[in-house]
């Protein structure tokens, strides 16, 4: 449900749409690099600022066509016979260009008219839709006349601009506004989002070619990213915002699949949500990651960081294995990684569908293992091609994130402190056994609970994480990270 307007970048690859669209939305959403063909699939934000009106924006993957144009057939439907990352990226750019209600055209004013532009200008034109020419890379107003001079013969109105350096990039934001079609009334607006409640924002993680970027299409029912049997399509973490329907989230009656038994550490109780509701999820894809060692290439650094920074802002974050490859060290380490940072989140094995039989129970028996540092995660078997199990991640998800943001009182935890060491004394340390005088909760998202003590020392790791898997059993907090903190009370150790 767009209700905001939407403006489309399109233009060849490096002509500095991904600059344009970070100086926009004001973040560093988009990674960029003077390299061509970084972005690929769409990249979506919101330009607010407090003296216009705010709008969509998205950013588009750069048109690699021969200049020339002569080895690409054109129609009024556009470039025809492309094939790999071409026809991805143009479908990726069509859509925007379909969905968006003004169109900016991005060329480069200092290598000049190139026989591209002229032909994205034209079918762009073709569309019907109102088309604002921007010459970036002008970055001073004494060669302004110079630069521009080319252009006009596309006769599309222009103005120039300089995203790195953010010039006239004010002047752009208004031109921008003045063709937005008209604001649709607060009653419009209220009617179109009725029954449209906030859902959670999850980011897929994992290794390249696991199939996070198949799991966001199957989970949003169209083509939003690209998918291809190579390494690395996706680079940027990119936000794909869908609607769900209440059903979905209760596993009732959410698909083909809906209905089949979800493989996890423990069953869990289903969201409960009125039949006409619609949830409003962000999806993250974000790129592949790999060992440290193995990335030499900068764009990759980039996008590895981006997936880490994504995991963190996320409110669950969905660990995608290849099932077929197997539990891979890589794999390992992100476990540890979520785990060490305390993000919510959940592991899902994809292509189980194309697992022999006789090795499913050596890929099990591997992912307990691998998960012995944090028990309590849930593990999902399914099938981002077939959709198997593909529902049941929202509703896990969704069961997590509850959990994470639960808030005990203090005397329900001191009630099951003192369940927890009248099961199991604390060791004695140097002579002594830790004393635990009361415990608190300081946060939520993830839960942290305090125990204050005569001496923290005392306490051994060993004996920590029978406290936390107590408290897991006795709060019913089954799957959601939380810190177990020691702090000294009274002042003096005893």
């Amino acid at each position: 449900m767009q209700t905001l307007p939407l403006v489309a970048l399109i233009g060849r690859p490096n002509v500095g749409k991904s600059t344009m669209f970070n100086r926009m939305v004001g973040k560093n959403r988009a990674i960029t690099h003077d390299r061509p063909g970084v972005t690929r699939d769409r990249m979506y934000g919101e330009v607010r600022r407090r003296d216009g009106r705010p709008f969509g924006l998205v950013d588009t993957g750069g048109f690699a066509l021969d200049d020339a144009g002569e080895s690409v057939r054109w129609d009024a439907k556009g470039p025809e016979g492309l094939k790999g990352f071409e026809a991805e990226v143009y479908e990726q750019a069509r859509i925007a260009v379909e969905e968006a209600d003004v169109l900016v055209l991005v060329v480069d004013g200092r290598e000049g008219l190139s026989p591209l532009d002229a032909r994205l200008a034209d079918h762009l034109r073709g569309s019907g839709k109102s088309v604002l020419l921007v010459v970036n890379k002008v970055d001073g107003e004494e060669r302004e006349d110079e630069l521009l001079a080319e252009f006009y013969a596309l006769g599309l109105d222009l103005i120039a601009v300089s995203a790195a350096h953010g010039m006239n990039m004010n002047g752009l934001l208004d031109t921008i506004r003045e063709r937005l079609p008209e604001e649709r009334t607060v009653e419009e607006s209220e009617a179109e989002d009725s029954g449209v409640r906030k859902g959670l924002r999850i980011a897929m993680l994992g290794r390249p070619n696991a199939g996070k970027s198949s799991l966001v299409n199957r989970i949003v029912g169209e083509d939003r990213m690209i998918v291809s049997e190579l390494a690395g399509t996706t680079r940027d973490s990119v936000d794909v915002v869908a609607d769900i329907p209440a059903a979905k989230l209760r596993g009732g009656k959410g698909g083909k699949h809906s209905r089949k038994k979800v493989e996890t550490t423990e069953d869990f109780e289903p969201q409960e949500g009125a039949a006409d509701e619609v949830w409003r999820f962000t999806f993250v894809d974000t790129a592949g990651v790999r060992r440290r060692t193995k990335i030499t290439d900068e764009v990759e650094q980039f996008s590895v960081q981006s997936a880490l920074k994504s995991a963190r802002k996320a409110d669950v974050a969905v660990l995608v294995i290849d099932a077929v490859g197997g539990v891979a060290q890589q794999d390992k380490k992100l476990i540890s990684y979520l785990d060490k940072e305390k993000i919510a989140f959940l592991v899902f094995l994809n292509k189980m569908d194309l697992v022999p039989a006789e090795a499913r129970k050596k890929l099990v028996k591997d992912l307990e293992s691998a998960l012995s540092i944090c028990p309590h995660v849930p593990k999902i078997n399914g099938s981002a091609l077939n959709g198997y199990n593909v529902d049941r991640i929202l509703i896990m998800a969704r069961a997590i994130h509850e959990e994470a943001g639960t808030r005990v009182s203090t005397g329900v935890l001191n009630r099951a402190m003192g369940e927890a060491l009248r099961r199991h004394q604390a060791p004695v340390v140097k002579r002594r056994r830790a004393k635990f005088y009361y415990m608190t909760q300081t946060a939520v998202h993830p839960p942290t609970f305090v125990f204050f003590v005569n001496d923290p020392e005392r306490v051994k790791d060993s004996y920590a994480k029978y406290l936390e898997n107590q408290l897991r059993k006795l709060l019913g907090l089954p799957h959601a990270p939380f810190k177990v903190l020691f702090r000294p009370s009274h002042g003096e150790k005893e």
